[in-house]
């Protein structure tokens, strides 16, 4: 593709490249010019124009943006591309669930020509339906037609899609009474509320007392396939109450602890059909946490190898709770107060108005 300047009478079929206002209109980059649109700009005194022209074996920046988009969602029913526009074409989900990107072979489709790119969400992001996960975008004009069928091949399996499988879910809350409380409330509410970001029904919510064997019995009793449970304590360790609870009841203890912070203090298990999640404390809070990041995952049907968790510390460093009992950095225990400085125009000769500004500002001191 060539870029260059040439005479306004001569660019009969070429691509405007930069927008131009003339006759009381505004014709577009990326138009392709006609009779008409030259006409306008000699009449209002344009008499050289910047233009982007297409040589042998180019394609248009749509065109090109449109076939790789294609191919992208060809082989993940779960994916659907936009019309393509100025060279671009977006991908959004069908459902909602976890998008799933090789990084690898993103990187290698970005470097086959700078003119062509794809970016996208992060690998194993949690979607919901038509929410934009991609995005196509050529840069200039036109490319080369060998470069978009090199860049295809590589499209073909780079991404996929793992819908929600797991569709209820028990909870399980220890208390040291065994019964509810104000703090187990605001769990139960927040619990809910990501479940159902996810299409999960809570079945049914149980308060045990903090002891291994009750927390146990009601393991057991449990016929959902996902199991969640919220201790009243954090657990810190494999012969806790939590993951020791799950032993005795059959179960198997997968993994205590995870490199998310918030989140750090959750275990992983399972008890026969079942997954078993044992929450942190942060889970009382909206806010994204590693246990996010684990149910997204488990309910999916993607099954969590150590090799998974030991991954999640490259940008496990997660926003820090407000609410947070213990902050991470303990040099700021809450946020930053504002630093405001202001100037005031007023009239010298306004006494009253100085008494009562010297006063406020007397206060703030």
């Amino acid at each position: 593709m060539k870029f260059e300047t040439c005479p306004t009478n001569e660019g009969l079929g070429h691509i405007l490249a930069h927008s131009i206002q003339a006759g009381g209109k505004k014709v577009k980059k990326g138009k392709i010019l006609n009779k008409q649109d030259l006409d306008i700009f000699l009449d209002s005194g344009v008499r050289e124009i910047m233009v982007a022209r297409l040589e042998e074996g180019d394609i248009g920046e749509d065109e090109a943006a449109s076939y790789l988009g294609q191919k992208l969602v060809s082989v993940e029913p779960s994916l659907f591309v936009s019309s393509p526009f100025t060279g671009r074409v977006n991908v959004y989900s069908s459902q909602t669930g976890l998008i799933i990107f090789d990084s690898e072979r993103i990187t290698e489709f970005n470097l086959i020509d700078e003119a062509i790119t794809l970016a996208t969400l992060p690998n194993l992001a949690k979607v919901e339906k038509n929410q934009l996960v991609g995005t196509i975008k050529i840069i200039p004009y036109g490319v080369a037609k060998s470069k978009i069928v090199e860049a295809a091949e590589l499209l073909e399996g780079i991404a996929g899609f793992r819908q929600v499988e797991l569709h209820q879910a028990d909870l399980i809350i220890t208390t040291h009474s065994g019964e509810r409380d104000k703090l187990s409330e605001k769990g139960i509410e927040v619990t809910r509320a990501r479940l159902q970001g996810l299409g999960i029904a809570l079945e049914q919510v149980v308060f045990v007392s903090h002891e291994t064997r009750e927390l146990s019995e009601a393991l057991r009793e449990t016929r959902s396939p996902l199991i969640l449970v919220m201790t009243s304590t954090a657990t810190s360790d494999n012969n806790d109450t939590g993951p020791r609870a799950l032993r005795l009841a059959g179960g198997k203890v997968v993994r205590v602890g995870i490199p998310v912070d918030p989140g750090n203090l959750l275990f992983y298990g399972e008890l026969d059909f079942q997954k078993v999640i044992g929450l942190p404390g942060c889970a009382r809070s909206p806010a994204l946490n590693g246990a996010d990041w684990v149910l997204e995952r488990t309910v999916c049907g993607i099954d969590i190898s150590p090799a998974d968790f030991a991954s999640m510390g490259a940008g496990g460093l997660l926003k820090e709770i407000p609410t947070r009992r213990q902050p991470r950095d303990r040099r700021r225990t809450g946020p930053l107060k504002p630093n405001v400085q202001v100037i005031l125009i007023c009239d010298s000769n306004d006494r009253g108005f100085h008494s009562q500004l010297s006063k406020i500002l007397a206060s703030q001191v």
